[in-house]
C-alpha cells in the first residue's frame, strides 16, 4: 500500500477537532487504517515519526495479525499516540 506519511503527518498537525479526527482521517485517507492509543499502550516500540504533539507508528496488517513495522512500503495503517502536554 502506498501511504503518504507526509500528508498524514500534516493532516494530524493541522487537525484541531480531535473528537472528529478518526472520521475525518477515514474520509481523507480511504483504505488506510487509523488506531489511536495512549503512550502506555505502545511503550517500548520506536515510532516511525515523532512530532511535538504525537508519535506515528506504522502497522502492517497484511497477515492475520497486525504488527508494528518501520517499513513504509509494508504499512497498511498508522497508530497515532497523542503525547500528554
Amino acid at each position: 500500500m502506498d501511504i503518504d506519511i507526509e500528508m498524514i503527518e500534516q493532516f494530524l498537525e493541522e487537525c484541531e477537532d480531535r473528537r472528529s479526527l478518526s472520521a475525518m482521517f477515514k474520509e481523507r485517507f480511504p483504505g488506510v487504517s487509523l488506531t489511536r492509543c495512549e503512550p502506555s499502550d505502545i511503550a517500548g516500540d520506536t515510532p516511525f515519526r515523532s512530532c511535538q504533539e504525537f508519535d506515528i507508528h506504522l502497522v502492517d496488517g497484511r497477515d492475520h495479525c497486525w504488527k508494528i513495522t518501520q517499513e513504509l512500503l509494508e504499512a497498511t495503517g498508522v497508530i497515532v499516540v497523542e503525547k500528554k502536554q
